[in-house]
Protein backbone atom coordinates (compact mmCIF):
# COMPACT_ATOMS: atom_id res chain seq x y z
CA UNK A 1 0.00 0.00 0.00
CA UNK A 2 1.09 3.49 -0.36
CA UNK A 3 2.49 5.09 2.66
CA UNK A 4 -0.70 7.45 3.12
CA UNK A 5 -3.12 4.61 3.09
CA UNK A 6 -0.64 2.06 5.62
CA UNK A 7 -0.45 4.76 7.96
CA UNK A 8 -4.75 4.71 7.26
CA UNK A 9 -4.51 1.19 8.16
CA UNK A 10 -2.79 0.90 11.46
CA UNK A 11 -4.53 3.96 13.18
CA UNK A 12 -7.88 2.55 11.76
CA UNK A 13 -7.05 -1.62 13.23
CA UNK A 14 -5.52 -0.25 16.58
CA UNK A 15 -8.93 0.14 17.69
CA UNK A 16 -10.52 -2.80 17.10
CA UNK A 17 -9.57 -6.25 18.42
CA UNK A 18 -10.40 -9.27 16.03
CA UNK A 19 -11.21 -13.17 16.96
CA UNK A 20 -9.00 -15.73 16.08
CA UNK A 21 -11.44 -17.57 13.92
CA UNK A 22 -14.96 -18.13 13.11
CA UNK A 23 -16.82 -20.72 11.33
CA UNK A 24 -18.93 -20.57 8.11
CA UNK A 25 -22.15 -20.34 9.70
CA UNK A 26 -21.69 -17.48 12.31
CA UNK A 27 -18.82 -15.32 10.67
CA UNK A 28 -17.72 -12.35 12.88
CA UNK A 29 -16.71 -8.85 11.40
CA UNK A 30 -13.10 -8.62 11.33
CA UNK A 31 -11.34 -4.78 11.45
CA UNK A 32 -11.47 -2.14 9.02
CA UNK A 33 -8.18 -1.90 8.60
CA UNK A 34 -8.09 -0.46 4.59
CA UNK A 35 -11.37 1.33 4.33
CA UNK A 36 -12.47 1.15 0.30
CA UNK A 37 -12.30 4.57 -1.06
CA UNK A 38 -15.59 5.32 -1.12
CA UNK A 39 -18.11 7.92 0.75
CA UNK A 40 -19.20 7.48 3.79
CA UNK A 41 -23.21 8.44 2.81
CA UNK A 42 -25.80 5.47 3.17
CA UNK A 43 -27.71 6.65 0.09
CA UNK A 44 -27.01 3.79 -2.25
CA UNK A 45 -28.77 0.85 -1.76
CA UNK A 46 -27.46 -2.58 -3.56
CA UNK A 47 -30.59 -4.72 -5.47
CA UNK A 48 -30.73 -8.09 -4.59
CA UNK A 49 -30.45 -9.53 -7.77
CA UNK A 50 -27.40 -7.80 -8.74
CA UNK A 51 -24.99 -9.95 -10.64
CA UNK A 52 -21.27 -9.15 -10.71
CA UNK A 53 -19.17 -10.59 -13.51
CA UNK A 54 -15.39 -10.27 -14.28
CA UNK A 55 -13.78 -9.64 -17.65
CA UNK A 56 -13.52 -12.33 -20.11
CA UNK A 57 -9.77 -13.24 -20.26
CA UNK A 58 -7.87 -12.16 -23.50
CA UNK A 59 -5.29 -14.91 -24.20
CA UNK A 60 -5.92 -17.85 -26.24
CA UNK A 61 -6.12 -20.50 -22.91
CA UNK A 62 -9.07 -21.72 -20.72
CA UNK A 63 -8.47 -21.24 -17.49
CA UNK A 64 -8.59 -24.38 -14.65
CA UNK A 65 -8.65 -23.48 -11.17
CA UNK A 66 -7.48 -25.75 -8.14
CA UNK A 67 -7.77 -24.41 -4.47
CA UNK A 68 -5.03 -25.60 -2.12
CA UNK A 69 -4.58 -26.04 1.28
CA UNK A 70 -0.23 -25.74 1.97
CA UNK A 71 1.12 -26.69 5.22
CA UNK A 72 4.71 -25.28 5.85
CA UNK A 73 5.91 -27.35 8.72
CA UNK A 74 8.72 -26.45 9.08
CA UNK A 75 7.90 -22.76 10.02
CA UNK A 76 5.34 -21.77 12.79
CA UNK A 77 2.92 -19.39 12.44
CA UNK A 78 4.31 -15.73 12.71
CA UNK A 79 1.76 -14.15 13.92
CA UNK A 80 -0.76 -16.85 15.64
CA UNK A 81 2.34 -19.03 17.08
CA UNK A 82 0.24 -21.30 19.41
CA UNK A 83 -1.81 -22.43 15.64
CA UNK A 84 0.67 -24.65 14.49
CA UNK A 85 3.49 -24.96 11.14
CA UNK A 86 2.23 -21.44 8.82
CA UNK A 87 -0.68 -22.76 6.43
CA UNK A 88 -1.76 -20.55 3.39
CA UNK A 89 -4.83 -21.40 0.95
CA UNK A 90 -3.61 -20.67 -2.73
CA UNK A 91 -6.21 -20.64 -5.51
CA UNK A 92 -3.72 -22.39 -8.63
CA UNK A 93 -4.91 -21.05 -12.02
CA UNK A 94 -3.54 -23.14 -15.22
CA UNK A 95 -4.26 -23.32 -18.77
CA UNK A 96 -6.89 -26.52 -19.39
CA UNK A 97 -8.55 -27.65 -22.39
CA UNK A 98 -11.55 -26.03 -23.01
CA UNK A 99 -14.57 -27.92 -22.16
CA UNK A 100 -13.98 -29.44 -19.32
CA UNK A 101 -14.24 -28.81 -15.69
CA UNK A 102 -17.39 -27.07 -13.58
CA UNK A 103 -17.83 -23.14 -13.57
CA UNK A 104 -15.41 -21.96 -10.22
CA UNK A 105 -17.14 -19.66 -7.69
CA UNK A 106 -15.33 -16.28 -6.49
CA UNK A 107 -14.83 -17.23 -3.09
CA UNK A 108 -16.98 -18.55 -0.07
CA UNK A 109 -19.99 -17.14 1.46
CA UNK A 110 -17.95 -16.56 4.75
CA UNK A 111 -15.36 -14.64 3.29
CA UNK A 112 -17.34 -12.65 1.43
CA UNK A 113 -19.69 -11.63 4.21
CA UNK A 114 -16.45 -10.85 6.30
CA UNK A 115 -14.91 -8.60 3.61
CA UNK A 116 -18.36 -6.73 2.87
CA UNK A 117 -18.93 -6.31 6.43
CA UNK A 118 -15.53 -4.70 6.67
CA UNK A 119 -15.15 -2.64 3.90
CA UNK A 120 -19.36 -2.12 2.45
CA UNK A 121 -20.74 -2.16 5.64
CA UNK A 122 -23.46 0.63 5.15
CA UNK A 123 -24.33 -0.39 1.55
CA UNK A 124 -25.94 -3.63 2.15
CA UNK A 125 -24.24 -6.10 -0.43
CA UNK A 126 -25.67 -9.23 -0.49
CA UNK A 127 -23.49 -12.19 0.11
CA UNK A 128 -24.03 -13.97 -3.11
CA UNK A 129 -23.60 -10.73 -5.11
CA UNK A 130 -19.98 -11.15 -4.21
CA UNK A 131 -19.57 -15.03 -3.40
CA UNK A 132 -21.56 -15.73 -6.53
CA UNK A 133 -19.30 -13.20 -9.29
CA UNK A 134 -18.74 -14.74 -12.19
CA UNK A 135 -15.34 -16.00 -13.08
CA UNK A 136 -14.00 -17.45 -15.68
CA UNK A 137 -11.93 -20.17 -14.43
CA UNK A 138 -13.55 -23.93 -14.27
CA UNK A 139 -12.82 -26.42 -11.52
CA UNK A 140 -11.69 -29.84 -12.40
CA UNK A 141 -10.95 -29.14 -15.89
CA UNK A 142 -7.98 -30.97 -17.31
CA UNK A 143 -4.60 -29.27 -17.63
CA UNK A 144 -2.87 -28.66 -20.77
CA UNK A 145 0.03 -31.68 -20.67
CA UNK A 146 3.24 -29.10 -20.71
CA UNK A 147 5.08 -26.99 -18.56
CA UNK A 148 4.74 -23.16 -17.92
CA UNK A 149 6.05 -20.70 -16.53
CA UNK A 150 4.90 -19.64 -12.98
CA UNK A 151 3.63 -16.13 -11.38
CA UNK A 152 2.95 -16.13 -7.46
CA UNK A 153 0.59 -12.69 -6.95
CA UNK A 154 0.12 -11.48 -3.47
CA UNK A 155 -3.00 -9.66 -2.51
CA UNK A 156 -3.06 -5.86 -0.63
CA UNK A 157 -2.96 -5.95 3.35
CA UNK A 158 -6.45 -7.00 4.82
CA UNK A 159 -7.67 -7.95 1.34
CA UNK A 160 -8.27 -11.52 0.30
CA UNK A 161 -6.47 -13.37 -2.63
CA UNK A 162 -9.60 -12.82 -4.85
CA UNK A 163 -8.86 -9.53 -5.05
CA UNK A 164 -6.58 -10.04 -8.07
CA UNK A 165 -8.57 -12.69 -9.97
CA UNK A 166 -9.29 -11.00 -12.84
CA UNK A 167 -5.26 -10.55 -13.50
CA UNK A 168 -4.69 -13.83 -12.24
CA UNK A 169 -6.77 -15.56 -14.62
CA UNK A 170 -6.31 -13.44 -17.67
CA UNK A 171 -2.53 -14.49 -17.18
CA UNK A 172 -3.43 -17.54 -16.79
CA UNK A 173 -5.08 -17.10 -20.42
CA UNK A 174 -1.92 -15.99 -22.26
CA UNK A 175 -0.12 -19.47 -20.98
CA UNK A 176 1.10 -18.93 -17.46
CA UNK A 177 0.52 -20.98 -14.17
CA UNK A 178 -0.79 -18.39 -11.41
CA UNK A 179 -1.07 -19.10 -7.74
CA UNK A 180 -3.03 -16.48 -5.72
CA UNK A 181 -1.86 -16.78 -1.91
CA UNK A 182 -3.98 -16.09 0.72
CA UNK A 183 -1.70 -14.41 3.75
CA UNK A 184 -3.52 -16.09 6.75
CA UNK A 185 -4.46 -13.71 9.34
CA UNK A 186 -3.90 -11.03 7.67
CA UNK A 187 -6.70 -10.08 5.51
CA UNK A 188 -10.87 -9.99 6.20
CA UNK A 189 -11.33 -13.79 5.98
CA UNK A 190 -9.43 -16.94 4.84
CA UNK A 191 -11.79 -19.95 4.82
CA UNK A 192 -9.74 -23.00 5.18
CA UNK A 193 -11.15 -27.07 4.31
CA UNK A 194 -12.56 -27.79 8.00
CA UNK A 195 -15.16 -25.02 7.79
CA UNK A 196 -12.99 -22.31 9.89
CA UNK A 197 -12.35 -18.61 8.07
CA UNK A 198 -9.82 -17.21 10.12
CA UNK A 199 -9.87 -13.03 10.42
CA UNK A 200 -7.24 -10.48 10.30
CA UNK A 201 -5.00 -10.81 14.02
CA UNK A 202 -2.27 -9.16 12.72
CA UNK A 203 -4.11 -5.99 11.96
CA UNK A 204 -5.17 -5.69 15.67
CA UNK A 205 -1.18 -5.17 16.55
CA UNK A 206 -0.25 -2.76 13.85
CA UNK A 207 0.61 1.02 14.22
CA UNK A 208 2.28 3.68 11.91
CA UNK A 209 5.58 2.40 13.33
CA UNK A 210 5.20 -1.32 12.94
CA UNK A 211 7.93 -3.50 11.42
CA UNK A 212 6.00 -3.21 7.66
CA UNK A 213 9.35 -4.43 6.11
CA UNK A 214 9.01 -7.24 8.42
CA UNK A 215 5.35 -8.02 7.28
CA UNK A 216 6.11 -7.95 3.67
CA UNK A 217 9.51 -10.22 4.36
CA UNK A 218 7.19 -12.84 6.04
CA UNK A 219 4.95 -12.39 2.43
CA UNK A 220 8.17 -13.47 0.53
CA UNK A 221 8.91 -16.36 2.79
CA UNK A 222 4.91 -17.43 1.78
CA UNK A 223 5.58 -16.66 -1.48
CA UNK A 224 8.85 -18.76 -1.43
CA UNK A 225 6.92 -22.16 -0.15
CA UNK A 226 4.24 -21.49 -2.55
CA UNK A 227 7.33 -21.96 -5.11
CA UNK A 228 8.32 -24.93 -3.44
CA UNK A 229 5.32 -26.90 -3.33
CA UNK A 230 4.35 -25.96 -6.95
CA UNK A 231 8.04 -26.66 -8.30
CA UNK A 232 8.76 -30.35 -5.93
CA UNK A 233 5.06 -31.75 -5.77
CA UNK A 234 4.25 -34.31 -8.52
CA UNK A 235 0.76 -33.34 -8.62
CA UNK A 236 1.47 -29.78 -9.62
CA UNK A 237 5.32 -29.77 -10.56
CA UNK A 238 4.50 -31.50 -14.17
CA UNK A 239 2.60 -27.97 -15.16
CA UNK A 240 5.51 -25.51 -13.69
CA UNK A 241 8.32 -24.90 -16.05
CA UNK A 242 11.39 -24.10 -12.73
CA UNK A 243 13.61 -21.58 -15.03
CA UNK A 244 10.79 -18.87 -15.21
CA UNK A 245 9.67 -18.18 -12.45
CA UNK A 246 7.77 -14.40 -11.19
CA UNK A 247 6.10 -12.34 -8.59
CA UNK A 248 3.20 -9.82 -8.79
CA UNK A 249 1.19 -8.40 -5.95
CA UNK A 250 -1.29 -5.65 -5.07
CA UNK A 251 -0.18 -2.80 -2.26
CA UNK A 252 1.78 -4.72 0.95
CA UNK A 253 1.56 -7.64 -1.83
CA UNK A 254 3.52 -5.46 -4.29
CA UNK A 255 5.94 -4.55 -1.43
CA UNK A 256 6.88 -7.84 -0.56
CA UNK A 257 8.16 -8.84 -4.76
CA UNK A 258 11.45 -6.74 -3.17
CA UNK A 259 12.21 -9.12 -0.54
CA UNK A 260 11.30 -12.13 -3.01
CA UNK A 261 13.51 -11.05 -5.44
CA UNK A 262 16.41 -10.68 -2.97
CA UNK A 263 16.12 -14.12 -0.79
CA UNK A 264 14.81 -16.35 -3.49
CA UNK A 265 16.77 -17.08 -6.62
CA UNK A 266 13.92 -18.71 -8.33
CA UNK A 267 11.58 -16.06 -8.36
CA UNK A 268 13.34 -13.53 -11.42
CA UNK A 269 11.63 -10.63 -11.92
CA UNK A 270 8.61 -8.92 -10.34
CA UNK A 271 5.97 -6.37 -10.41
CA UNK A 272 4.61 -4.13 -7.94
CA UNK A 273 1.00 -2.64 -8.01
CA UNK A 274 1.01 0.57 -5.91
CA UNK A 275 2.82 -0.88 -3.01
CA UNK A 276 4.98 1.21 -1.08
CA UNK A 277 8.61 -0.13 -0.72
CA UNK A 278 8.57 -1.26 2.71
CA UNK A 279 11.57 -3.00 2.60
CA UNK A 280 14.00 -0.89 1.30
CA UNK A 281 15.83 -1.54 -2.12
CA UNK A 282 19.31 -2.27 -0.38
CA UNK A 283 22.28 0.13 -2.18
CA UNK A 284 23.57 -3.35 -3.79
CA UNK A 285 20.08 -2.97 -5.69
CA UNK A 286 18.12 -6.29 -6.97
CA UNK A 287 20.78 -8.80 -8.11
CA UNK A 288 19.89 -7.22 -11.78
CA UNK A 289 16.49 -8.55 -11.47
CA UNK A 290 13.70 -6.63 -13.44
CA UNK A 291 11.19 -5.26 -11.70
CA UNK A 292 8.44 -2.75 -12.51
CA UNK A 293 6.33 -0.34 -10.55
CA UNK A 294 2.52 0.55 -12.04
CA UNK A 295 1.03 3.39 -9.54
CA UNK A 296 -1.54 5.21 -9.00
CA UNK A 297 -2.08 9.40 -9.55
CA UNK A 298 -5.31 10.16 -7.31
CA UNK A 299 -3.21 11.81 -4.58
CA UNK A 300 -0.98 13.64 -7.12
CA UNK A 301 2.28 12.93 -5.35
CA UNK A 302 4.96 10.51 -5.76
CA UNK A 303 5.74 8.00 -2.57
CA UNK A 304 8.78 8.76 -0.80
CA UNK A 305 9.61 4.94 -0.49
CA UNK A 306 9.81 4.99 -4.89
CA UNK A 307 11.83 7.80 -5.20
CA UNK A 308 14.27 6.79 -2.78
CA UNK A 309 14.44 3.51 -3.81
CA UNK A 310 14.11 3.90 -7.70
CA UNK A 311 17.90 4.95 -8.21
CA UNK A 312 18.88 1.53 -6.46
CA UNK A 313 17.08 -0.90 -8.60
CA UNK A 314 20.29 -2.21 -10.77
CA UNK A 315 18.74 -4.05 -13.24
CA UNK A 316 15.84 -3.05 -15.95
CA UNK A 317 13.11 -1.60 -14.88
CA UNK A 318 10.12 0.36 -15.50
CA UNK A 319 7.94 2.84 -13.23
CA UNK A 320 4.74 3.81 -14.60
CA UNK A 321 1.47 6.05 -13.13
CA UNK A 322 -1.92 5.49 -14.29
CA UNK A 323 -3.72 8.42 -14.76
CA UNK A 324 -7.07 9.44 -12.94
CA UNK A 325 -6.10 5.43 -11.05
CA UNK A 326 -6.30 5.11 -7.19
CA UNK A 327 -5.56 2.23 -4.85
CA UNK A 328 -8.23 0.14 -6.09
CA UNK A 329 -7.77 0.19 -10.00
CA UNK A 330 -5.89 -2.19 -9.88
CA UNK A 331 -8.03 -5.10 -8.46
CA UNK A 332 -11.23 -6.37 -9.15
CA UNK A 333 -13.06 -4.00 -6.50
CA UNK A 334 -12.72 -0.97 -8.60
CA UNK A 335 -14.97 -2.79 -11.10
CA UNK A 336 -17.29 -4.32 -9.18
CA UNK A 337 -17.76 -0.94 -7.27
CA UNK A 338 -19.58 0.31 -10.34
CA UNK A 339 -21.25 -3.05 -11.37
CA UNK A 340 -23.08 -2.21 -8.13
CA UNK A 341 -23.79 1.04 -8.74
CA UNK A 342 -21.99 2.59 -5.67
CA UNK A 343 -20.79 5.92 -5.37
CA UNK A 344 -17.84 6.87 -7.69
CA UNK A 345 -14.58 6.42 -6.05
CA UNK A 346 -12.95 9.95 -4.74
CA UNK A 347 -9.82 11.32 -6.86
CA UNK A 348 -10.93 8.45 -9.36
CA UNK A 349 -11.69 9.29 -12.84
CA UNK A 350 -10.49 6.57 -15.00
CA UNK A 351 -13.69 3.61 -16.14
CA UNK A 352 -12.90 0.79 -14.15
CA UNK A 353 -12.71 -1.52 -16.94
CA UNK A 354 -10.18 0.43 -19.05
CA UNK A 355 -8.11 0.23 -15.66
CA UNK A 356 -8.42 -3.28 -15.64
CA UNK A 357 -7.64 -3.60 -18.87
CA UNK A 358 -4.38 -1.43 -18.59
CA UNK A 359 -3.24 -3.50 -15.75
CA UNK A 360 -3.59 -6.99 -17.57
CA UNK A 361 -2.22 -5.44 -20.45
CA UNK A 362 1.31 -4.04 -18.81
CA UNK A 363 1.77 -6.80 -16.46
CA UNK A 364 1.30 -9.32 -19.03
CA UNK A 365 3.76 -7.50 -21.47
CA UNK A 366 6.69 -7.60 -18.70
CA UNK A 367 6.27 -11.21 -17.83
CA UNK A 368 5.82 -11.81 -21.92
CA UNK A 369 9.43 -9.72 -22.15
CA UNK A 370 11.36 -11.17 -19.17
CA UNK A 371 10.03 -14.44 -18.93
CA UNK A 372 9.26 -15.93 -22.25
CA UNK A 373 11.69 -13.53 -23.99
CA UNK A 374 8.70 -11.81 -26.38
CA UNK A 375 9.51 -8.42 -27.55
CA UNK A 376 6.92 -5.82 -25.43
CA UNK A 377 7.16 -2.59 -27.78
CA UNK A 378 4.50 -1.02 -24.79
CA UNK A 379 7.41 -0.78 -22.34
CA UNK A 380 9.91 1.29 -24.38
CA UNK A 381 7.90 4.30 -23.80
CA UNK A 382 4.85 6.36 -23.87
CA UNK A 383 2.08 5.00 -27.01
CA UNK A 384 -1.13 7.04 -28.22
CA UNK A 385 -3.54 3.94 -28.00
CA UNK A 386 -2.55 4.07 -23.86
CA UNK A 387 -2.23 8.10 -23.09
CA UNK A 388 -3.17 6.94 -19.61
CA UNK A 389 -0.06 5.76 -19.12
CA UNK A 390 3.18 8.08 -17.52
CA UNK A 391 6.83 6.51 -17.85
CA UNK A 392 8.41 7.84 -15.08
CA UNK A 393 12.17 9.14 -16.13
Amino acid sequence: MTTALRRAAAAAAALLALPLAVTAAAPAPAAPAVPLPLPVSASTAVPADVHLQLPRPTGPYAVGREILHLVDRGRPDPWVPSAGPRQLMVSMHYPAERGTGGAAPYMTPAAARLLLDDKLPEFGVPTEALAGARTWARTGAQPLQRRFPLLVLSPGFTMPRTELTNLAEDLTSRGYVVALIDHTYENTGTTFPDGRTLTCILCDTLTPDSDWAGIVANRAKDASFVVDQLTTRPRYAHLVDRDRIGMAGHSSGGAATVPALLTDSRIRAGVDLDGSLDHQVPVTGLKGKPFMVIGNSADGQEDPSWTAGWPRVDGWKRWLTVAGSDHSTFTDYALFFEQLGLPPRPGATIDAARGLRLTRQYVAAFFDLHLKGVPQPILDGPTPQNPEITFHP
